[in-house]
């Protein structure tokens, strides 16, 4: 009988924890760093959130480009354009893939930006950031 009890209290423990950890997993947002660093005008923190290859298109300028030309790309586009703030407007996916939606304010103007991640090896990765001029 006590066997069946420490079995019974083992179970509910490990069934606790498990539902604990996957609702701390599903309350974490991917793309709250990635905002902040949009807002920051940070290529290089940005960049660490980049695949090591992606596709990327600012301003209508399109290509797929590795993780370190990518972060060039982005570089110059904030280098000419200082961003002063990003807002997600939208966010929809599954659990290993995700895509948002917001608007860049930088260099005084306004941009649309697409931002899809995917989660591979426990780790989310940019796969697609397009920045676009909100016309």
């Amino acid at each position: 009988m006590l066997r069946l009890k420490i079995t019974c209290l083992v179970l509910f423990v490990s069934v606790l924890f498990a539902v604990t950890l996957h609702a701390q997993n599903a309350g974490y947002d991917v793309f709250n760093p990635i905002s902040k660093y949009l807002t920051q005008g940070d290529a290089e923190k940005l960049s660490a959130w980049f695949d090591s290859n992606l596709e990327i298109s600012i301003l209508s300028q399109a290509s797929n480009s590795s993780r370190n030309q990518a972060r060039q790309i982005v570089k110059s586009f904030f280098e000419a354009h200082t961003p002063r703030s990003f807002e997600i407007s939208h966010t929809a996916g599954q659990d290993n893939k995700k895509y948002a939606l917001g608007t860049l304010n930088a260099g005084g103007e306004n941009f649309l930006v697409t931002i899809f991640v995917n989660n591979s090896k426990d780790s989310y990765k940019i796969q697609l950031l397009k920045i676009e001029r909100v016309q």
